[in-house]
């Protein structure tokens, strides 16, 4: 009988270097928990983006140019207005709440994976808060420990 590979415990205690990121595939797996992914990613897109969006064809793909690199890619009309809206200096404000704010760093920056550190660092709050939400039992709006 040959060994099956484990798993990574869940059980492992995440750390201030423990590296986070947005699991779109736990938004896939808790639809019966009544989350809409596109209904939450709209909510942080000003009126005016929405208004847009809903002359938009969903499938429709746009050339975004990355002012900060000129590099070009290719993104739906939702994933250019999240991008237009993480430009915006209000983007991420104090009132914002903190899983909103961290979920909007996702958003902001492709969705790579940062620790509670570097969070903590973007929207100004503790590090030791970060760490003890997304750490705890309950999983906020698909935010996870990254694999990589």
């Amino acid at each position: 009988m040959q060994p099956h590979a484990e798993k990574p415990s869940a059980l492992i205690k995440p750390t201030l270097e423990t590296k986070y990121h947005i699991d779109y595939g736990w938004w896939e797996r808790d639809r019966e928990g009544g989350e809409d992914l596109r209904i939450y990613l709209l909510s942080h897109l000003l009126p005016e983006q929405r208004e847009w969006l809903s002359h938009e064809a969903e499938d429709s793909v746009i050339d975004y140019i990355d002012p900060d690199t000129g590099e070009v890619s290719q993104l739906d009309a939702l994933g250019v207005a999240i991008q237009t809206a993480a430009r915006d200096p209000n983007f991420i404000s104090p009132q914002t709440s903190l899983v909103d704010s961290i979920f909007r760093v996702f958003l902001a920056n492709g969705n790579q994976p940062l620790t509670p550190v570097d969070l903590s660092e973007r929207i100004g709050r503790p590090a030791p808060t970060i760490l003890k939400t997304l750490s705890g039992a309950r999983v906020y709006k698909g935010i996870r420990p990254s694999q990589t």
